[in-house]
């Protein structure tokens, strides 16, 4: 559903939304980043999503310098919705409750925007990492630019590229076009918004220098490799992305060779917690590249090749059973 903005847009002004649920702890330090930019025509605009740690009372203590609202609970896709809704400028900055952006991101984007015309505008950015609770150091600097991943820039938008909300300016007119956050993502929507703004057309600029500051928190990097939702939401999200290509009349050749690889890294998830999915994205994944290799285990693409994918399903959730039943009945060798 588009969104309904409130007001014509202010020329000039960049509209810098944060989402903040639970986030006491961090949202000073990115609240002051907002507020020391360079830049002098922004609008902060703060939405509590339902926090229950006193990040609400935090936001009050800022009312004079910028807007707020607060409802519950809805989720950050909604929640930045509601910001866009609000937003007033020509331009919008996302910006993450735990993240930062350098003193000089708004305005060098900005600058890209007005002297280019196109939609979008990237910088580099670089990651706090924690490294015990609460602590961090700064982490690995992030150069990259859409075409060092694919000269096509939807297939390098739905393939590898991503950058954080901070370190992407967006021009209104396109946010516009795209329609608002996908709110039935609950973990890659911030990926899917950029593929989004490549698949409504929007154009792309590369801003030099870092333009943002991304916290990884502990156990995040693992978490996002095995965690079940998250590959969840890429199929989810990857099946989105073929019923769309379809639907504009097809899957062209680049198009069906991304999908083939993103469903060739879902399955190697899925094979080992949800065979019913796993199924689906296998036949999803032949579907488009019919002669892919897959780099999912061995014994599943042996098991496939001999008795199809459908018959393999089974046998191999019944393996996986077994090896299950197997682990936990070894016992530990008693002690000397």
């Amino acid at each position: 559903m588009p969104l309904d903005f409130q007001e014509l847009p202010k020329p000039g002004v960049v509209s810098i939304i944060i989402p903040c649920h639970n986030s006491k702890r961090f949202l000073a330090e990115t609240l002051e980043s907002a507020f020391a930019q360079s830049y002098p025509h922004t609008e902060i605009i703060a939405i509590d999503d339902g926090s229950t740690d006193g990040t609400a009372e935090l936001i009050r203590s800022y009312t004079d310098r910028l807007r707020a609202e607060f409802g519950p609970n809805r989720g950050v896709s909604a929640a930045r919705n509601r910001g866009t809704v609000l937003a007033r400028g020509e331009f919008i900055q996302y910006l993450d409750a735990d993240d930062m952006l350098t003193r000089d991101a708004i305005a060098r984007r900005v600058a890209a925007l007005q002297h280019s015309g196109v939609d979008v505008a990237y910088s580099d950015w670089e990651r706090l990492v924690e490294i015990q609770p609460s602590q961090f150091k700064l982490g690995q600097q992030v150069v990259r630019r859409i075409e060092d991943v694919h000269p096509n820039l939807q297939i390098a938008l739905i393939t590898s590229f991503w950058a954080p909300p901070a370190a992407i300016t967006y021009r209104r007119s396109i946010v516009e076009k795209i329609g608002g956050w996908k709110e039935w993502l609950p973990i890659i929507q911030d990926a899917r918004f950029l593929q989004d703004a490549g698949l409504v057309g929007g154009r792309f600029i590369y801003v030099p220098g870092v333009g943002g500051r991304y916290r990884e928190h502990l156990g995040a990097s693992l978490s996002r490799r095995s965690d079940t939702a998250f590959v969840s939401d890429v199929f989810r999200n990857a099946c989105d992305l073929q019923n769309l290509f379809e639907s504009r009349g097809g899957t062209s050749a680049e198009q069906r060779q991304a999908l083939a690889q993103i469903y060739d890294y879902v399955a190697r998830s899925l094979f080992f917690h949800d065979k019913l999915a796993f199924r689906d994205c296998i036949a999803r994944l032949y579907d488009v590249e019919p002669g892919f290799r897959p780099s999912w285990p061995k014994a599943a693409r042996f098991v496939s090749a001999v008795f199809g994918f459908k018959v393999a399903g089974i046998l191999l959730a019944a393996f996986d059973d077994l090896r299950k039943i197997s682990r936990h009945s070894v016992q530990k060798p008693s002690a000397l």
